[in-house]
């Protein structure tokens, strides 16, 4: 398991995390033995290709996942409350003031026929009991706080009217609105272009070490991991299958995905010498049809008989360095 920073106690901590959706033949995981823990000023990154299970963790953590999925095993504890056992108005008030998220686009998550302002007061008026014009003057604020340009106005905007990179700020500003001890940021520069994704990944960024807030972001970028993280999840086929601090990560990957990941990425480092990526082979199994023993073994130059066979436990391989591979000697 992930382990927080022992000097603090973790702001959020999951242990034994599964989840599975229900369908007409039955049911199928889509997230197996979820586990971590991370405390405030910290950043937990999980990466992995789409299909790999990290945004239904996320949405888990608030139970925000679809109808068709259920919680059946695991806990979830938001500063040792147990998100899992909460009723539905103790939930509700854990969102927003405890545990914040960043949604992957905001112009479907945001209110379309309300302006950001009043989205802002809205929290403010649920969690805080604050309305009036000390709601409207602290929305402002929390505008200014992430950045956004003549704040006044644009609180008086509707979505639609806004750029993507102004939703973006919108949506910080009101997962932030309550300062909650844990934000879950759900690849929150995806349908940005690349000069808005640095700078909501630095706002972000500067945001959490201001308020040290946790924070649990997912991605698919192995740069913003580098750029951002204290530990890393790597995630395939709905489970983990590396765990370790970011730089263990980066100077010696483990599990033969994590490594066909790294070198289908751009080179991390500044000069490097360009070389040509290298495409990992085939496709993430479908979660309701994994393959026996290890998911990621029919796209495994690695592979044996074994690894075909039996599913190899996540287990440690290096001091803090945890990994799920048959083929990986303990050191």
């Amino acid at each position: 398991m992930t382990q927080a920073s022992p000097q603090r106690a973790p702001a959020l901590s999951v242990t034994g995390l599964d989840v599975v959706i229900d369908g007409d033949g039955g049911s199928f995981p889509v997230v197996r033995d979820m586990a971590f823990a991370v405390a405030r000023g910290e950043t937990l990154a999980i990466v992995g290709e789409s299909g790999c299970g990290k945004s239904m963790t996320a949405l888990s953590l608030l139970r925000l996942q679809p109808p068709a999925a259920r919680i059946v095993r695991g806990a979830i504890a938001v500063e040792g409350a147990d998100v899992l056992a909460l009723p539905r108005p103790a939930l509700e008030d854990i969102r927003g003031e405890r545990i914040g998220m960043i949604f992957q686009e905001p112009l479907t998550a945001l209110n379309p026929v309300m302006t950001v302002g009043d989205q802002i007061v809205e929290v403010l008026q649920r969690h805080l009991s604050l309305g009036g014009a000390a709601a409207q003057a602290r929305a402002v604020e929390l505008l200014s706080l992430v950045r956004m340009p003549d704040p006044a106005a644009k609180a008086r905007l509707y979505p639609h009217q806004m750029s993507g990179g102004m939703r973006q700020r919108a949506m910080i500003a009101i997962a932030l609105a309550c300062d909650p001890a844990v934000l879950v940021a759900d690849e929150p520069t995806t349908a940005l272009d690349v000069t808005i994704q640095a700078q909501i990944l630095g706002l972000i960024r500067d945001l959490q070490r201001r308020l040290g807030t946790a924070l649990v972001l997912i991605t698919h970028d192995l740069g913003v991991v580098a750029e951002m993280a204290d530990t890393v999840i790597v995630m395939y086929a709905g489970r983990r299958v590396e765990v370790a601090p970011v730089m263990a990560l980066f100077d010696e990957p483990l599990h033969p995905y994590t490594r066909a990941l790294m070198k289908a990425a751009p080179s991390l480092e500044a000069g490097a010498a360009k070389a040509a990526l290298t495409e990992i082979g085939g496709t993430v199994p479908p979660l309701w049809d994994l393959p026996r023993g290890c998911a990621f073994s029919n796209r495994c130059s690695l592979a044996t008989e074994r690894c075909r066979r039996e599913e190899p436990p996540l287990e440690a391989k290096r001091a803090g360095h945890l990994a799920a591979c048959w083929e990986v000697a303990d050191g």
